[in-house]
């Protein structure tokens, strides 16, 4: 054997990354860059998944983070964070990396460098869109995109620590191959930090309240069938070539990782089956397959294809139990990313120490065994400490950056703002029938949820005036903000639909507060009632639950709704400001409801004026009669 092959088989053999002295062959570099690209493609995974689990009024908005991800993360892991994880001038430590950063290296090093780069900048990106679910649904985008470009920290040093050389858990002989530490369990733990400081959704935890439903399930599954897909990529791609002996490792790891999300998938389906009344519940069968993947991955190219199994089962119950342990906590973490990415990733770890057999091709465990090999108990001490310094690093660290972004400029949305949903607040996109309970949002739009139409008989019906504790007669003035939805009640038996702009303070933010002031204007006053604004100005029976403006313009699609006879409704266009339902017939509907015209199958008949389709969505309101069918 020359010099050189011995050089190069020492290099092979070492643990950990060296970008001085591992020669690459060019089918090394293009089995990395194309498992690189792959990696990539989860960001699509990731963006289907949250946007599936989250509420429909934030979907676009979780979207628009994971792109924040690649573009903000991406920038600061070229500046700095892939130097402070593998580079190697003079000052690196077993704590940091220094060189490389602002990467741009000479042509004798370009292959290697460049190809780890694309390669680790996948990685990187990941372990921040983890927190981005833990924080969906209540974090301002421009906090979040503040965190993106800091979040890099985060993640290069316990790379540095497992995966460079000279990182201190490396030389101890810590195993982590694809990141079930170093990305998952980092991510995981961060996003604990994220979604504690940030506290849970709106009534997310109120007594009786329901689990918010998922907005798109199919996306939801699609997303998950995208991570699989890329998940391969990642596993297999951390053999870092496929030279010598390492195809050999990637086809093995490709094998332990299907085995592995196989019976994730199989445990967390039956587990739906037991405990969730025979239903097959769409969350627990994702969040079983993705925590059986995460749990295998930092030991898929030394375990036996049959221990795999056990480990992705054992996965998947951690990934469940975790979630639902956390909801019992009251910790609100809207797509499990915590109990996927942060249980999994540890158990993970804990599993090399257990599962580890030794490896004669590359030599991955430096002639160690797990537990159950005979290798007693020194891998299993060893991937504990790594857990401990990585959690305690990533969750430091992220709280601290977390809480100088909220001292700085506030991370959380305003209530008024998370109730009507960060599409609209943060990019102005709306579409009918979302959970956002807009009635009229000056958009294209203008459906009424079944759900609207019952808060706008309840808001009609039964008035409660806060002071007195009594119904209100026909001398005095209430405005009820009841979700978005504008309802006017006069003494001559009409209810009014009009949009109204929600009461701002003078920095522009919206006061929401139960049973006090929210601001004085001259002689008015607006309160809050169990998520009713009762505004004592004028005393004139009106009812009015506030409606949001429209954002982006003052020009308003406005209807007229009137009862002409009560045989028939009609629906037409008028010039002014407001929507009009003649109260009458709402009370005769209500008392009276086997009065409404039906046809054959039971349908309210209605009539309808003018040939444009937004007249016809206009006449959808009047579908009021259905609410309370005969």
């Amino acid at each position: 054997m020359s010099d050189y092959e011995e050089e190069v088989m020492a290099a092979e053999n070492a643990t950990g990354i060296d970008l001085t002295s591992s020669p690459i062959t060019w089918d090394d570099a293009t089995w990395i860059l194309t498992s690189a690209f792959i990696i990539f493609t989860m960001q699509s995974g990731f963006g289907l998944l949250e946007a599936g689990n989250v509420s429909g009024k934030n979907e676009v908005n979780i979207m628009v983070k994971n792109v924040v991800d690649v573009v903000f993360g991406g920038l600061t892991y070229w500046m700095f964070g892939f130097g402070l994880s593998f580079g190697q001038a003079e000052g690196t430590n077993p704590f940091c990396g220094i060189g490389f950063f602002f990467v741009d290296v000479e042509s004798e090093s370009m292959g290697i460098v460049y190809s780890t780069f694309v390669f680790q900048l996948s990685f990187a990106t990941t372990a921040t869109t983890i927190v981005s679910g833990a924080m969906a649904e209540r974090t301002k985008l421009t906090s979040y995109i503040v965190f993106s470009l800091v979040n890099t920290i985060v993640y290069c040093i316990p790379a540095h620590w497992a995966w460079a050389s000279n990182g201190f858990l490396a030389k101890l002989g810590c195993i982590d191959f694809a990141g079930s530490g170093v990305v998952h369990m980092v991510g995981g733990v961060s996003g604990l930090v994220a979604t504690l400081l940030l506290g849970p959704r709106t009534n997310r935890f109120e007594k009786d309240a329901p689990k918010p439903p998922m907005a798109n399930p199919a996306n939801a599954i699609v997303g998950m069938f995208m991570l699989w897909w890329g998940w391969l990529a990642f596993n297999c791609g951390s053999t870092f070539g496929i030279s010598r002996g390492k195809w050999k490792l990637a086809a093995k790891t490709a094998v332990t990782t299907l085995l592995s999300s196989m019976s994730g998938g199989i445990v967390a389906i039956s587990a739906s089956y037991f405990f969730q009344n025979k239903n097959f519940d769409i969350g627990y069968m994702v969040n079983g397959i993705l925590g059986s993947l995460v749990s295998v991955t930092a030991s898929c190219p030394i375990i036996h294809t049959w221990e795999s199994l056990i480990i992705g089962a054992i996965g998947a119950v951690v990934t469940i139990g975790c979630d639902v342990f956390l909801n019992r906590l009251r910790v609100d973490d809207p797509v499990a990313a915590v109990a996927v990415h942060g249980a999994s990733g540890a158990w993970g770890l804990l599993a090399v120490g257990f599962f580890a057999s030794e490896d004669p091709v590359e030599n991955l465990t430096n002639g160690r065994n797990g537990l159950f090999h005979g290798g007693g108990f020194y891998l299993i001490g060893v991937q504990l400490l790594a857990i401990i310094c990585e959690t305690v690093w990533s969750g430091g660290i992220t709280f601290l950056l977390l809480y100088l972004i909220d001292r700085a400029m506030g991370l959380r949305m305003s209530e008024e703002d998370e109730r009507l949903g960060a599409d609209l607040v943060e990019h102005c996109v709306s579409r009918a029938n979302t959970d956002s309970h807009l009635v009229f949002s000056g958009q294209s739009s203008t459906d009424a949820t079944v759900s609207q139409l019952r808060l706008c008989l309840d808001s009609w019906a039964r008035p409660k005036n806060k002071d007195s504790g009594k119904s209100d007669s026909n001398g005095e003035d209430m405005r009820h903000k009841a979700n978005g939805l504008a309802v006017t009640h006069d003494p001559v038996q009409s209810i009014q639909i009009q949009p109204r702009s929600p009461t701002r303070d003078g920095e522009g933010s919206a006061h929401v507060r139960d049973g006090s002031p929210s601001r004085e204007i001259g002689s008015r006053a607006s309160y809050i009632n169990h998520g009713m604004s009762v505004d004592d100005a004028q005393r004139s029976t009106v009812y009015r639950p506030t409606a949001l403006p429209d954002r982006r313009n003052d020009v308003r699609r406005e209807s007229t709704l009137s009862t002409k006879t009560k045989d028939s409704m009609s629906v037409s266009r008028t010039s002014n400001s407001r929507h009009l339902l003649d109260g009458g017939a709402l009370q005769r509907l209500e008392q009276n409801r086997k009065a409404i015209p039906r046809n054959r199958n039971g349908n309210a008949v209605m009539h309808t004026s003018g040939a444009n389709s937004h007249d016809d969505e206009i006449a959808k309101f009047a579908h009021i009669a259905q609410v309370y069918p005969a």
